[in-house]
C-alpha cells in the first residue's frame, strides 16, 4: 500500500522551488528511494541509474569534464528520453560512484533537467558530502515515520488532530474517548515503530508476528551492512549495536563503556559510535554538565544514552512478554526504555537535538531540549506515578537556570501545574523546533549613517 509521508509534501515543495539537487540521506528501509520514485511519476521522463544494480553506470562520470559529455553517455546508457524541463534523474547508492559529487555541480549549472540522489550509509562512506558542493546540492535526513504520520496512515480523520492541536496551545484536557483511543495508538506504535516495511506489513495484516519479523530482517540487514562497510573495528561496532536494548533497560539508561571491556575508554570507541550514529541505526544523546542555552557548549561526550532509530526495532529484540504488557496497558510493568526511545525519534524527526541532564545533587532529567529563551526539560513516565518526579522540581527551583516550562509526557491528559505541563505522550508530536517570532530582522543604523 502507498503510504503517506511528510516527506512527498517536502519533495513537491522542494522541486517546485528550488534549483539545486537533492540528496536523501538516513538509515535503511526509511522510505529514500520510494519517494523519489513517487515523485518521479509527476514527469513525464523519470531515469534511475543504480550504481550497484549497474556498476557500470560509474564510468559514466570518469574523466568527464563537462555536462554535455556527461549527458551524452546518460542518454546512450538509458532508454528513457531526455527531455528538458521535464525529466527528473535519480541516482541512487551513490556510495558507489563518488565522482558524481563533482558532476552534480556540471549538470545542475547546465540546468536542463532536475536530479535526485540517494544512496545507503551516506553519512559514513561520503562524510564531506553535506558541504560539498555548495550552492548545487541540498540535503535532507529521511527518518522512520513519526507518529503523526503513522495516524494518519491508520485513518485518524484531520478534525481529530485540530482537536489536539488546540488543546496542546491551550493545555485543556483531551476528550477522554479520543485520549484512551490514542494512548492505546501509541501503545501499538511503540510496538510497530515507524519503519514504512513494518507499518506497511502492519495496516495489511494487522499481525505483529508478521510485524516483528519485518523488524528482524531489517536489523539483520544493519548487521550486514556493518560487517561490509565498517572499514576497521567491525566486531567492536556490533558489540555495540548489540547492546542497545539492554543497556537502555539498565537503570539510568546511560550507556556502560565496562559491559564492553572492563578497561574500556570512551576516546577509543568514539569513532564506533559515531559510525552508529552517521549510518543513521543510532541516536546517541549526550549529557550535558548542566540545563541552560546554549545546550552543546555544556556537551559531555563521553556520558551518553544510545537508542535505536526506530522504536519498533528496538521493541523487536526484547522479549515478547514486554510487547503484550505494552499492548494490554500494564503500566505497573516499566517500559520506559520504549517510551524515552520513541520519544528521542520524535524529537530528532522535528529537527530537534535532544540532550539529558544528570547531576548528583539534583537527579536525572530525561531529556533537555533547547527553547527559545531557556532549556526545556522534558521527563518521559510510562507508570502511573508520573507526578512524582524529584530531579524535575529541583531543576526548576533553581534560580539561575531560569526555567519557564518542563512537559511531563505520561499517560495522563493534558493539565498544567506552575511551570509543569503534564501531556498525553502522543503529545510528543507538537513538541517543535524553538524559532524566532519572525523570520525578519532589521538593522539598526541609527547613528552609523
Amino acid at each position: 500500500m502507498l503510504l503517506t509521508r511528510k516527506l512527498t509534501d517536502f519533495l513537491t515543495d522542494f522541486y517546485a522551488n528550488q534549483k539545486t539537487a537533492l540528496m536523501l540521506t538516513g538509515a535503511r528501509q526509511t522510505g529514500k528511494t520510494f519517494a523519489i520514485r513517487e515523485l518521479g511519476k509527476s514527469y513525464k521522463s523519470f531515469i534511475e541509474v543504480n550504481f550497484i544494480k549497474s556498476p557500470e553506470a560509474i564510468n559514466l562520470f570518469k574523466n568527464v569534464y563537462s555536462a554535455e559529455e556527461i549527458l551524452l553517455r546518460l542518454s546512450a546508457f538509458t532508454d528513457y528520453p531526455l527531455i528538458k524541463g521535464d525529466t527528473l534523474i535519480f541516482f541512487d547508492e551513490v556510495q558507489c560512484c563518488e565522482d558524481i559529487v563533482t558532476a552534480i555541480k556540471f549538470l545542475v549549472d547546465e540546468g536542463s533537467y532536475r536530479y535526485a540522489l540517494s544512496g545507503s550509509l551516506l553519512g559514513v562512506e561520503l562524510k564531506d558530502l553535506r558541504s560539498v558542493p555548495v550552492g548545487y546540492m541540498s540535503v535532507k535526513e529521511v527518518y522512520p515515520l513519526d507518529f503523526e504520520e503513522f495516524l494518519i496512515n491508520a485513518g485518524v480523520a484531520p478534525r481529530i488532530f485540530r482537536h489536539l492541536r488546540k488543546c496542546w496551545e491551550d493545555i485543556t484536557p483531551v476528550d477522554e474517548v479520543v485520549h484512551e483511543r490514542l494512548i492505546n495508538l501509541f501503545r501499538l506504535y511503540s510496538i510497530v515503530g515507524g519503519m514504512p516495511a513494518a507499518v506497511e506489513r502492519y495496516l495489511s495484516t494487522n499481525d505483529l508476528n508478521v510485524v516483528v519479523q519485518t523488524q528482524k530482517d531489517i536489523i539483520s540487514l544493519y548487521k550486514k551492512d556493518i560487517s561490509q562497510y565498517a572499514t576497521k573495528d567491525k566486531l567492536k561496532i556490533k558489540e555495540i549495536f548489540n547492546l542497545i536494548p539492554s543497556e537502555l533497560d539498565a537503570k539510568n539508561k546511560r550507556f556502560i563503556l565496562k559491559r564492553l571491556n572492563e578497561h574500556a575508554k570512551y576516546d577509543r570507541y568514539q569513532n564506533d559510535f559515531l559510525w552508529l550514529s552517521n549510518a543513521g541505526v543510532a541516536i546517541p544523546v549526550y549529557n550535558v554538565s548542566e540545563p541552560r542555552l546554549p545546550l552543546k557548549l555544556a556537551e559531555t561526550r563521553n556520558l551518553f544514552k544510545l537508542f535505536s532509530n526506530d522504536v519498533g526495532l528496538l521493541a523487536a529484540q526484547y522479549a515478547d512478554s514486554l510487547r503484550i504488557s505494552i499492548l494490554s496497558g500494564d503500566i505497573d510493568v516499566n517500559f520506559g526504555a520504549i517510551f524515552e526511545n520513541a520519544v528521542a525519534q520524535e524529537l530528532l524527526c522535528h529537527g530537534i537535538n535532544p540532550y539529558y541532564f544528570n547531576s548528583k545533587r539534583m537527579g536525572e532529567l530525561d531529556f533537555v531540549i533547547a527553547g527559545r529563551d531557556s532549556v526545556i526539560p522534558i521527563e518521559v513516565k510510562s507508570g502511573k506515578d508520573y507526578e512524582r518526579h524529584n530531579a524535575l522540581r529541583n531543576v526548576l527551583e533553581c534560580k539561575e537556570y531560569d526555567i519557564e516550562k518542563a512537559y511531563v509526557l505520561c499517560h495522563g491528559n493534558m493539565k498544567s501545574d506552575g511551570r509543569i505541563i503534564y501531556a498525553p505522550i502522543y503529545m510528543t508530536m507538537f513538541i517543535t523546533p524553538a524559532v524566532l517570532d519572525s523570520g525578519k530582522y532589521i538593522m539598526d543604523l541609527s547613528g552609523l549613517q
